[in-house]
């Protein structure tokens, strides 16, 4: 298998050898890493369940992370899921990579979309699944939402969409993901919301692909599953702790597959991770930090709010010159567009002049750095 170097890496690439001015503190918003402390209460619990270690995690979780990972999504979403409706997970990377491979085994020519520019790992699972890979691509012209092409996904055996989006902050509505719940019901593919900046958002909750398929008529979201972390909601990136949920059937044969595959979580992490999916006052402080961001970024750069996550999508002359200017002269790491992307049929890729900026620092250091962007592009 060869896989694509990751985009951190292609950055490291790009900026060797050049020497920052050290008239500036060094600023990074490459990584959507919230630099936040973790809040003390889950940081208490992970101390105080040590003793835990000791004992072997089950693959399907314990009742407890599980029954409140479905109070949260009740909550949050007004769905009362069932046992079989739900999986505990050792974070959401490990799932995006092997539930492909898991999905599309038994499929002599798997074919896979997802939305283009994308979180890598789609990519990933998609080689690793000997897949066929369509792109669903982002672009201003269509507002940075996928577009329908039945002829493309009459072939799908599983899609992959991503809202709200990283890296272009747009989020779709229930009505618009209803859409897709039809398509996938309509050319039986499995379709796979990644869900995990629901969370992070400025005014309105983004909905969940599962309220889409509630909306349709798809009561037993057949063919329907979503994922979600922690990682961003709860500054808890280390703890590894997220789901899959949805189509039971699916999920049936998915959780005998995770018995062989190790991913279990250590049940003090296991129970850090139940006491974050039950408070919500944290994420409520969370998101008035990035709202925060948002708004100082909005007064420095001059664009229109976005509705969730905390990246900043921003259209720049040359994104590869412009990143190593801004490091060179400005001493800040930022993420070029194009790596997060390929080039579509046309041989145009979507990412291109557009640089990703992740605002997951304070406010105070969030505002420095975007006034030396504003610097850089003039």
């Amino acid at each position: 298998m060869t896989f694509e170097p990751y985009p951190f890496e292609k950055l490291t690439t790009l900026l060797d050898g050049i020497e920052p001015n050290s008239k500036y503190t060094p600023i990074a918003l490459t990584i959507g890493e919230p630099q936040f402390e973790t809040p003390a209460f889950i940081q208490d619990e992970l101390k105080n369940s040590s003793a835990l270690l000791n004992k072997y995690p089950k693959t399907a979780g314990e009742v407890y992370l599980k029954e409140s990972m479905k109070n949260f999504f009740d909550k949050r979403f007004n769905i009362e899921l069932k046992n079989s409706e739900i999986i505990p997970t050792f974070g959401t990377r490990e799932v995006l990579f092997n539930f492909p491979q898991f999905a599309l085994f038994e499929k002599s020519d798997p074919v896979m979309a997802f939305t283009n520019p994308f979180y890598q790992i789609y990519e990933g699972s998609a080689i690793a699944s000997r897949a066929k890979m369509h792109f669903l691509n982002l672009n201003e012209s269509n507002a940075f939402k996928p577009e329908l092409n039945e002829e493309v996904l009459k072939e799908c055996d599983l899609v992959i969409l991503n809202f709200p989006n990283n890296p272009t902050a747009s989020v779709l509505s229930v009505e618009e993901l209803s859409v897709w719940v039809e398509m996938a019901l309509k050319h039986d593919f499995i379709l796979l919301n990644d869900e995990c900046y629901s969370e992070i958002y400025t005014d309105i909750p983004p909905p969940s692909l599962l309220e889409a398929s509630k909306k349709v008529g798809n009561d037993n979201f057949k063919n329907m599953l979503v994922i979600n972390s922690i990682s961003k909601r709860s500054s808890a990136p280390g703890l590894r702790s997220g789901f899959i949920a949805g189509d039971e059937n699916i999920l049936k044969a998915y959780i005998k597959y995770r018995t062989y595959i190790g991913c279990a979580s250590p049940l003090p992490l296991q129970k850090a991770s139940s006491v974050a999916w039950s408070d919500e006052v944290h994420v409520e402080a969370s998101r008035k930090v990035y709202a925060e961001n948002f708004k100082i970024a909005q007064k420095i750069l001059g664009f229109e709010m976005p509705k969730a996550t905390f990246y900043i999508w921003l259209k720049v002359t040359d994104a590869l010159e412009f990143t190593k200017n801004l490091y060179k002269e400005y001493n800040v790491k930022v993420l070029p567009g194009e790596f997060l992307a390929r080039d579509n049929e046309s041989g145009e890729n979507p990412g291109k002049d557009y640089i990703r900026i992740a605002l997951v620092e304070t406010p105070k250091k969030v505002e420095e750095a975007l006034i030396r962007v504003k610097k850089a592009m003039k």
